[in-house]
């Protein structure tokens, strides 16, 4: 009897530390499963209440910046900058995944005098962990182009690893990969873009570009700050972004996670059929990058991007991760520069961050004026409310004055060089309005002049103090 009591006591007590497991394995369960949705809940997505821009964690947010390189993750100073970025009203950065700078590393190890695709270099890896745990703790927005297209033309893949004259993984005869691309990227004649299933299905070199993704992916997913863009003003078959941005998102999808994604195209025109692949297949990518456009002037700038707007369905953002005009570069000058970042932002685009110098403002002292004055007149009004709208504007000029306006209750005025121009405020009119608010702000300064005030009319003149760059805040009381 007493063996009996004892076996039953053993048993009870393997039954009670079993029921006890599984209970605290359901509870583990429920709170990573909370902690997931949360996650997804807080990452960066397309605002709910206008889908032409973004929110994070579960707010609206203007997305502007600039930086000092495309390999951003492996500058030697790198947290500085970053905070530097912050301090001016900054939060949107671009990463190339790239390692075209001497200081820069590549991703994969090398073994004697060959690089062996299956091993990891740590060093490129810690410096872009650091990167995305630092912006993460910043609440910088970042975008990543995974292919650095660069990378793989000419010089550079000539010691690129994927090369197969450089690693012990593949060769040339095996995958039918060149050993030598000596044109422009933008003749796209490097067979290593055409490796997905609808193209050549190359599985040998697929295999491999999938393991780097996904080791990519491994650093990344586990937040919620990243938006992924799969190329650089790229040439090659659509095909290729098809498959990497549905690869991301599947595999984003068996965590748990969300992910939005892009690609970035290389003609200079909106209209190009190529960027058709982009705007017409929201079920591919979520949203647009249009920073090619960045490559147009003046009046046209705005033109081409508010006819791309208009011809978006459904909705999406349109960013703008690289803004070129600097007095150092070739495509534009510095108030080119500047011009092209005021009139995205106040073209209704979700984002404008300026490119790198040479040939862009990156994070200048001009630069950080401008994110700054941005930051200043778009934290005194509800922009997520706004939409272009220089049809409100008449006695202008072109590329004179452009204006962004909620109707009947805040209007912003950008002044690229001077000038004056009449603004209707009838347009939904607010029957109870009785003054007009007028702040006028010197953007190169980030300085507000004296507000003024003046009794409610259908129709006011706008003239700005200098030819400097301006822009004005009426507000509706």
């Amino acid at each position: 009897m007493k063996r009996l009591r004892g076996q039953y006591n053993t048993l009870y007590k393997i039954v009670l530390v079993l029921l006890m497991i599984t209970a605290l394995t359901s509870v583990a369960q429920d709170t990573q499963e909370k902690k997931d949705l949360d996650m997804d809940k807080n990452r960066i997505q397309i605002y709910k209440e206008n889908p032409r821009y973004w929110q994070y964690k579960g707010e609206p947010v203007l997305l502007i910046g600039g930086s000092v390189d495309d390999n951003l993750f492996q500058i030697p100073d790198l947290k500085a900058h970053l905070a530097l970025l912050k301090s001016v009203g900054g939060n949107y950065v671009r990463s190339t995944m790239g390692w075209t700078e001497e200081r820069d590393v590549p991703p994969f190890k090398k073994v004697g005098d060959k690089y062996d695709l299956n091993q990891w270099n740590e060093e490129f890896w810690t410096r872009f962990r650091n990167f995305i745990r630092w912006t993460h703790e910043m609440d910088i927005i970042v975008q990543i182009e995974v292919w650095a297209t660069f990378n793989y033309y000419r010089d550079y893949w000539d010691v690129n690893p994927f090369n197969p004259k450089n690693n012990s993984n593949y060769t040339a005869e095996e995958t039918g990969l060149p050993t030598v691309v000596n044109s422009h990227p933008s003749a796209a004649q490097n067979d290593f873009f055409r490796s997905v299933p609808k193209k050549n299905n190359q599985e040998i070199v697929l295999k491999y570009q999938q393991k780097y993704v996904d080791k990519l992916l491994s650093e990344t997913l586990p937040y919620g700050h990243i938006l992924y863009c799969m190329d650089n003003e790229t040439a090659v078959t659509p095909a290729w972004g098809e498959y990497w941005s549905t690869y991301i998102k599947n595999r984003a999808a068996e965590m748990g996670r969300g992910v939005e994604t892009t690609e970035s195209w290389n003609p200079w025109e909106l209209s190009h059929e190529q960027h058709r692949n982009t705007k017409d297949h929201p079920e591919t990518y979520s949203f647009c990058d249009v920073s090619q456009n960045n490559m147009q002037k003046q009046q046209t700038h705005w033109d081409n991007a508010q006819k791309y707007r208009t011809e978006l369905n459904p909705i999406r953002p349109m960013n703008s991760v690289k803004i070129y005009g600097a007095d150092t570069g070739k495509y534009g000058t510095t108030r080119n520069g500047l011009e092209r970042f005021w009139r995205n932002i106040f073209g209704g685009l979700a984002s404008a961050r300026f490119h790198r110098p040479p040939n862009g403002l990156g994070l200048t002292e001009t630069a950080q004026a401008s994110l700054k004055s941005m930051r200043m007149i778009t934290d005194e009004m509800d922009i997520f409310t706004c939409e272009p709208n220089n049809e409100l504007l008449s006695n202008r000029e072109e590329n004179e004055a452009y204006t962004i306006a909620n109707p009947g209750k805040e209007y912003a005025v950008y002044f690229p060089k001077g000038g004056s121009v009449d603004i209707n405020l009838g347009v939904g009119k607010n029957l109870d309005a009785e003054k007009a608010i007028i702040r006028w702000l010197n953007i190169n300064r980030s300085e507000w002049k004296k507000e003024e005030e003046i009794l409610y009319r259908d129709s006011i003149t706008l003239t700005a103090p200098t030819e400097a760059h301006w822009a004005v805040l009426v507000l509706i009381r």
